[in-house]
C-alpha cells in the first residue's frame, strides 16, 4: 500500500493566493512563490494550484502562473483551471506543472481527458469534482467554479472520468469550503468504492484530525486541504504528527518532525513544559529546522 500524501491546494484569484468560503468569499493570503516555499520548508508532499478567476477577459493564464513558482517547488506541482483545450495541457507542463487538473472539460469534454491521458500519460491527468446536496438531499456535480449544475451525481462524473482517462479524482464537497468541519466522509466514501483509481480528498478540513478518518478509507491517495495551511497550522508536519499517531504511513521529508510530541484530542501539538521551553531557548537550530 502506497503511503498517504498531504496536499496544499492554492487558489489563485487574480494572481494572489486567496481563501475560499463556500466558493463565494475570498480573503487575500499573498503571492503564489512565496506560499510555495513555505509548504516546501513545512513537509507538504505535492502542492495544488487552481486559477479560480474564471475571467473570460483574462485569457488563459494558468501557465504563467505556473512558470512564476515552478522555479520555488521543490515538490510534484499539479495546476488547473481554465483548461479548455490540448494546448493548454501542453502549455501547463511545459511551463513546470507535473499533472493538469481538469474540472470543466470532465463534464463538458470528456473526449479532452482521453485526448490528454493518450498523449501525457494517466498520471498527468486529475479530473477535479466539485459537489453539494441539493435540496432532496441527493449529491450533484457542478462545474464552472460551482455555478453550474450538471444533473449527474458525482459517481457517475467520477466513472466518466475514469473511463475516459484520469488517473485520479480530486473530490471537494462545496458546502464545506472553508467551514472547518471536516471532509463529507461519506460522499468521499461512495466515490472512492466506486472507482478504480485513487481519490484525493478536499474541503472542511479545520484540525489535524480532520485528516484521519478519510485517510483511513480505502481508494483515498491524497488528503488535501486548502485554508487549512495558511490560517490554521501552517505546516503539514503537524498534521503527519497526528495523523501517525493514528497509525497511517506518511512521507517524513522535512527536518521538523513531531511525530514523537504529545498530541492533544484535536490533532494539535501539546504544549511543552515551562522548563523545557526555556532550556530551549538556548539551543541552535538550522533553518530546516525552524
Amino acid at each position: 500500500m502506497l503511503k498517504q500524501r498531504i496536499i496544499a491546494v492554492l487558489p489563485i484569484l487574480n494572481g494572489i493566493v486567496v481563501q475560499s468560503m463556500g466558493f463565494k468569499r475570498f480573503l487575500p493570503v499573498g503571492k503564489p512563490p512565496v506560499a510555495v516555499e513555505h509548504l516546501n520548508r513545512w513537509g507538504i508532499d505535492e502542492i495544488a494550484m487552481l486559477d479560480i478567476s474564471r475571467s473570460a477577459s483574462s485569457g488563459f493564464a494558468l501557465q504563467t502562473y505556473v512558470a512564476d513558482v515552478a522555479p520555488y517547488c521543490l515538490v510534484p506541482l499539479a495546476a488547473g483551471g481554465g483548461i479548455r483545450t490540448i494546448d493548454h495541457v501542453r502549455d501547463v507542463i511545459k511551463s513546470g506543472a507535473d499533472r493538469v487538473i481538469l474540472n470543466t472539460a470532465v463534464f463538458d469534454n470528456p473526449a479532452l481527458l482521453s485526448h490528454a491521458a493518450e498523449r501525457f500519460g494517466i498520471q498527468c491527468i486529475i479530473a477535479a469534482i466539485d459537489a453539494r446536496q441539493t435540496d432532496g438531499g441527493r449529491y450533484e456535480a457542478f462545474v464552472d467554479g460551482g455555478a453550474r449544475a450538471t444533473g449527474m451525481h458525482p459517481i457517475q462524473l467520477a466513472k466518466q472520468a475514469e473511463d475516459s482517462g484520469a488517473g485520479e479524482i480530486l473530490l471537494q464537497n462545496i458546502d464545506r469550503d472553508g467551514a472547518k468541519t471536516g471532509y463529507e466522509l461519506e460522499l468521499i466514501e461512495e466515490v472512492a468504492s466506486a472507482v478504480s483509481i485513487p481519490v484525493i480528498a478536499l474541503g472542511g478540513v479545520g484540525v489535524p484530525n480532520h485528516f484521519l478518518p478519510a485517510a483511513k478509507i480505502e481508494g483515498v491517495g491524497g488528503l488535501a486541504a486548502g485554508n487549512y495551511f495558511h490560517y490554521t497550522e501552517h505546516t503539514a508536519t503537524v498534521a503527519k504528527a497526528a495523523l501517525a499517531a493514528g497509525g497511517v504511513r506518511l512521507r517524513h521529508d522535512s527536518y521538523a518532525d513531531y511525530r514523537e510530541s504529545k498530541i492533544n484530542a484535536q490533532g494539535r501539538l501539546q504544549k511543552l513544559p515551562d522548563k523545557k521551553l526555556e532550556a530551549l531557548l538556548f539551543v541552535h537550530y538550522t533553518d530546516e529546522v525552524i
